[in-house]
C-alpha cells in the first residue's frame, strides 16, 4: 500500500500531539538544560552584583586589591561556579534537539519516548561532527545579525532548517554534508516548509509564551519576580534616554520587562522538543532516511561503539537501562 503522503498542517498538529502526550516527560528532559543556563547566568550576576558593591571595602581594607588586575581575576574566579553551570545547561540544551530527534521513530512506534540517556549518549558519541554543525549554524547566525543579508539569510534557513535531522538520521555525513543534503530535501518544498516555520514559529515563540506570561501576570507572579530583582536594578547607573528621543521608562518598569523576557525565553526553550519533533516529521515526509524498522537505542548504541571501539562494551548500566527499555516496549 502506498504511503499516504501528509499535509503540512497534518504535520503540525502531529508534532504537537505527540509532544503534549509526552508533555511531563519532556518537561523533566528539558528542566536542567532550561533553567541551568538561567541559575548559572543568575549565579554570575548575583556575584558580580555583590562583588562590584564590596570593591570600594576591600580596596580600603587590603592594600593588594589595589592593583587592577586583582580585582578582574578575583571577578573572573568567582564567576566561574555560574559560568561552569551556564555552559554544562547548555550543552545539554544543544544534545536535546539531536536527542530528541532520534527519539521520534520509537514515539511514532508506540506514542511514547524513553530512555532518554541512551538517545543523548548517541548525539553525544558524535561530539566532534556536532560541534562542528553548530559552528556553521554559528557562522550563519552572524551573518544574519546584519540587516543587508536579512532576505537571503532568510531564505537560506528555510533550505537548512533540516540540518539537525540529517545530521541525526544520516551519520555517514559530514557538518557540509548535513547541510547540502538538506538544502536537496527542502528543494522544492520551499512554500510548505516556509509554511511549518511560520506555524512552528506563531506557536512557540508567540501564542504559548505570550498566554502563559498573560496567566503570571493575572495570578501575580510577575510583579513578585519582579520586585526580587528591584533592588538590583536600582542599582544600575540613571541613564537620560530622553536625549535619544526615548520617553522615560522607570526602574519598576525595566524589572517587569526583565523578567517577563525571561519568562519567555524559558518557555521557548521547554517547546524544544516540539520543534524537534515537527522538524524530524517533515524530513521523513521528505523522503529522509528512518522509514525503515527502527532500530532499539541499545543496538544503535552497540553498532555504534563497535565502529569506533572495535570489541570494547560500552557503559553496562548505560547499555542496561536501553534494553530494559527494549523489552518494555
Amino acid at each position: 500500500m502506498a504511503k499516504k503522503n501528509k499535509t503540512p498542517l497534518g504535520i503540525f498538529t502531529e508534532a504537537i500531539g505527540l509532544y503534549f502526550s509526552n508533555f511531563d516527560k519532556f518537561m523533566k528532559y528539558m528542566t536542567f538544560p532550561v533553567l541551568g543556563q538561567i541559575a548559572g547566568l543568575g549565579l554570575v550576576f548575583l556575584i558580580t552584583f555583590f562583588y562590584t558593591q564590596k570593591i570600594p571595602v576591600l580596596v580600603q581594607k587590603y592594600s593588594i586589591f589595589n592593583d587592577f588586575n586583582m580585582l578582574i581575576l578575583l571577578s573572573i574566579v568567582i564567576t566561574l561556579p555560574g559560568l561552569a553551570i551556564f555552559v554544562k545547561a547548555f550543552w545539554e540544551y544543544l544534545v536535546a534537539y539531536g536527542a530528541i530527534n532520534s527519539m521520534l521513530d520509537n514515539m511514532l512506534k508506540s506514542g511514547r519516548v524513553y530512555d532518554f540517556s541512551a538517545h543523548t549518549e548517541l548525539i553525544k558519541r558524535r561530539t566532534l561532527q556536532f560541534v562542528g554543525l553548530w559552528f556553521l549554524f554559528g557562522i550563519f547566525s552572524l551573518f544574519a545579525i546584519c540587516p543587508l543579508f536579512w532576505i537571503i539569510c532568510a531564505i537560506f534557513a528555510v533550505y537548512f532548517v533540516l540540518v539537525f535531522q540529517v545530521f541525526t538520521y544520516e551519520p555517514e555525513l559530514s557538518p557540509f554534508g548535513c547541510v547540502k543534503r538538506s538544502l536537496g530535501l527542502v528543494k522544492g518544498h520551499f512554500a510548505s516548509t516556509f509554511m511549518l516555520m511560520a506555524l512552528a514559529g506563531a506557536l512557540t515563540y508567540i501564542f504559548i509564551p505570550q498566554l502563559i506570561i498573560k496567566l503570571c501576570s493575572l495570578c501575580g507572579i510577575n510583579s513578585f519576580l519582579s520586585n526580587l530583582i528591584l533592588p538590583l536594578v536600582n542599582a544600575l547607573p540613571e541613564i537620560n534616554l530622553q536625549m535619544y528621543g526615548i520617553p522615560m521608562i522607570s526602574k519598576s518598569e525595566i524589572a517587569l520587562f526583565t523578567i517577563e523576557t525571561f519568562l519567555a525565553q524559558i518557555i521557548i526553550q521547554y517547546t524544544l522538543p516540539l520543534r524537534s519533533i515537527l522538524w524530524s516529521l517533515w524530513y521523513k515526509e521528505l523522503g529522509g532516511k528512518g522509514e525503515k524498522k527502527a532500530k532499539r537505542p541499545s543496538e544503535r548504541l552497540m553498532e555504534a561503539s563497535n565502529k569506533k571501539y572495535g570489541k570494547k562494551k560500552l557503559d553496562k548500566n548505560i547499555l542496561k537501562r536501553a534494553m530494559e527499555k527494549d523489552e518494555e516496549d
